[in-house]
């Protein structure tokens, strides 16, 4: 008999995506399903892909498998085509009706369902009537109501807000789960969110990081061949120009005294090159790592380094590296925007800064290079960050899983109402 199959569709392992497939999968997998992450075949060769399909992740009877799926050749085809929201939508359509030709699929899991989700008013679900739950990571329309700093666009948001409020109303979503605390909190208390009957009800899910515990710093620097001596300023993930890393490296080429900066995650293309000649001017030389970045590094990196790097630029949702640097109890140089700013505006977890300029950076590298930091006692209650754990992601989810389609009342729509 077919078992009962959940699939987790992302095209995209870049960056952390690759591993909300995967800790979305392990959640479907403890819930007690059959799961298939179904990604493009360029993933192919990424570790995660290669991981399940040396651990029989090919074999139709086991509990976590993959597939490969590309895009249709008509995906972006004229008119509405030309939209990326309606090409993605396209996209997950075939992928679920190529998947469902084999298994007996019960509900989808959409880990980034920013790809079409403002598609939905107009197109309705692409995965007919199998019922489905979607992460939003970008919605950013709220967050001028919600304290959250970012460009104010009236226009923009207003179209938004309305799509998102016709989006939750479509057949078969059953959960819209958002890394971003305030949009469940929008959805809880705001009237004109559309939460009601006949909405899927909008929880937080707490965005997590890989579950492992600090090194000794000094046997990790020694791991990753670092001097044991001096400090260092770490820049993690996919890096693009929107990490503020040339910014960085301008306040730091200014200093006599600048800690070792270590960029650690593969470069986008269009910054490889000029990143390559902007670091000519620093001194200590960087410690760059250009590539995937596996666990046991990544573990290694959060524990050498002394300063963790979050003055981004233009990014106003959640980041990974945010979660990271708390969990390792690492200080960390924050943007004031979007929300890494929202999370850190205390200052409790390092500096913030209001732009980034070389005198605005390099005071907040001096207030930690300085001094001897140390986190404040949590005396005053548990940071918000605290209960961004694997566990509480998985758990969330699951109770998401598990549960009925039914119509919701806003009473309903509650932030982390689907924890216990």
């Amino acid at each position: 008999m077919t078992k009962d199959t959940v699939l987790v569709i992302e095209p995209d392992f870049s960056g952390h995506r690759w591993r909300y497939a995967e800790w979305a999968a392990q959640a479907c997998v403890g819930a007690g399903y059959q799961c298939v992450i179904v990604t493009a075949s360029a993933n192919a060769t990424h570790p995660l892909a290669q991981r399940l399909a040396a651990g029989n992740g090919t074999d139709a009877t086991a509990d976590l498998q993959i597939s490969f799926v590309d895009p249709p050749a008509d995906a972006g085809r004229p008119g509405l085509g030309s939209l990326s929201y309606v090409r993605f939508f396209r996209h997950f359509q075939h992928i679920y009706r190529t998947i469902s030709r084999e298994y007996h699929v019960v509900q989808v899991v959409v880990p980034y369902v920013d790809y079409f989700f403002y598609a939905l008013p107009v197109l309705g679900s692409p995965f007919g009537s199998t019922p489905w739950l979607g992460i939003t990571m970008r919605a950013t329309f709220h967050h001028h109501e919600a304290g959250v700093r970012a460009p104010r666009r009236p226009f923009v948001n207003t179209v938004k807000g309305q799509l998102f409020r016709r989006a939750i109303r479509t057949s078969g979503l059953k959960t819209l789960l958002a890394i971003d605390p305030t949009l469940a909190d929008w959805c809880a208390q705001s009237p004109a969110s559309g939460a009601g009957p006949g909405a899927a009800p909008v929880r937080s899910l707490a965005d997590p990081c890989p579950e492992a515990a600090p090194l000794d710093p000094w046997a990790a620097r020694e791991q990753l061949g670092l001097a044991a001596y001096g400090q260092f300023v770490l820049v993690y993930g996919a890096i693009s120009e929107r990490k503020g890393i040339f910014e960085l490296v301008d306040a730091l080429a200014a200093r006599d005294d600048a800690p070792t900066l270590v960029i650690a995650g593969a470069q986008d293309m269009d910054v490889r090159s000029p990143l390559l000649r902007a670091l000519t001017q620093l001194t200590p030389a960087p410690v760059v790592m250009d590539r995937f970045i596996d666990t046991d590094t990544e573990q290694a990196l959060f524990s050498a380094c002394d300063i963790i790097w979050l003055g981004y630029k233009g990014h106003y949702g959640m980041s990974g590296v945010l979660v990271q640097a708390y969990r390792f109890g690492k200080p960390l140089i924050a943007t004031a925007d979007g929300l890494i700013g929202w999370f850190c505006r205390d200052g409790e977890l390092g500096p913030v800064i209001d732009e980034l300029t070389p005198d605005a950076i390099n005071q907040a590298l001096d207030t930690l290079l300085e001094q001897d930091w140390q986190r404040p006692s949590a005396a005053n209650g548990a940071h918000l960050l605290e209960r961004n754990t694997l566990a509480q992601f998985k758990q969330t989810l699951q109770s998401a899983l598990l549960e009925s389609p039914k119509l919701w009342t806003a009473s309903e729509c509650q932030p982390g109402a689907a924890t216990t």
